[in-house]
């Protein structure tokens, strides 16, 4: 009787990685292009610039600012600053908002894309914030993304400006310059999230998402990045930079003249 044949055993690969069915995906680890000592400089450069970033938001309270904040996804933010002035003037507290009732609440928004189902959500919120919470918005981020109409990004942006928590909300332009100028690549906003917590000194990461959401959206554009008005020039990795000169590091009191008229133009 002939001794069985032996089972061919995996082979692996050139890295020494299993390549028969059932072995472990390889996985690459993201990580910042940048050292500890560079992210501080950029921080710091950001801080001097800003030294008191604001949220460009209208609101009066923890309340309003979530219901910005919902209203602001698909929706430009000078956008729902027109939408909301007048409804916030009436409406600045869960019971208010359902005494309006969602039709009339729809009817303030309605300049705003998606405005039907964001006018349900407002009200569902309202009615979730006054049943579960005694009409108060929560400082906890898993409470929050238990409202309707509230997700993560959401959560962090109230718990960063009305509570004051370290957290770092991610949007489109945070995500994009995680992975353009490799400060902290990765697929998916939470995966740039994470990279960011932990590479950005604690003494910055209270404006730290202001100074990041301000740069994308006003610097590193989308469609090009003004690199002649960057002050992190010098230092950015990008292979899409233009120059290596930084714009000169002042003070910015408020937004400049060309910035006003191009986030107007945006948003018509």
């Amino acid at each position: 009787m002939k001794n069985p044949k032996p089972k061919d055993k995996p082979r692996a690969s050139p890295k020494g990685r299993m390549s028969a069915a059932g072995a472990k995906p390889r996985t690459t680890r993201r990580r910042s292009l940048y050292s500890a000592a560079e992210v501080r400089e950029i921080f710091r450069r950001f801080s001097v610039q800003r030294p008191e970033p604001k949220g460009e938001l209208e609101h009066v309270n923890a309340f309003t600012l979530l219901v910005a904040v919902v209203l602001s996804a698909q929706a430009t933010d000078i956008g729902v600053n027109k939408a909301t002035r007048a409804l916030f003037a009436i409406a600045d507290t869960p019971e208010k908002m359902l005494t309006l009732g969602e039709e009339t609440v729809g009817q303030h928004i309605r300049t705003i894309g998606l405005w039907r189902n964001k006018a349900k959500n407002v009200i569902a919120l309202s009615e979730a914030l006054v049943r579960d919470h005694g009409g108060e918005v929560p400082d906890d981020r898993d409470q929050l993304v238990e409202l309707p109409g509230v997700g993560r990004k959401t959560a962090n942006v109230v718990l960063n400006m009305a509570f004051g928590q370290h957290t770092m909300a991610v949007d489109t332009h945070i995500l994009r310059i995680g992975n353009r100028i490799g400060l902290a690549p990765g697929k998916t906003p939470e995966q740039v999230e994470n990279i960011l917590v932990k590479i950005i000194p604690d003494e910055f990461m209270r404006h730290a998402h202001h100074w990041l959401i301000l740069h994308g959206r006003y610097v590193c554009k989308a469609r090009k990045p003004d690199c002649w008005r960057c002050v992190i020039a010098d230092i950015c990795k990008s292979p899409e930079k233009s120059t290596s000169e930084p714009a000169p590091l002042v003070p910015l009191d408020d937004i400049d003249p060309i910035e006003v008229v191009e986030a107007e133009v945006a948003a018509q």
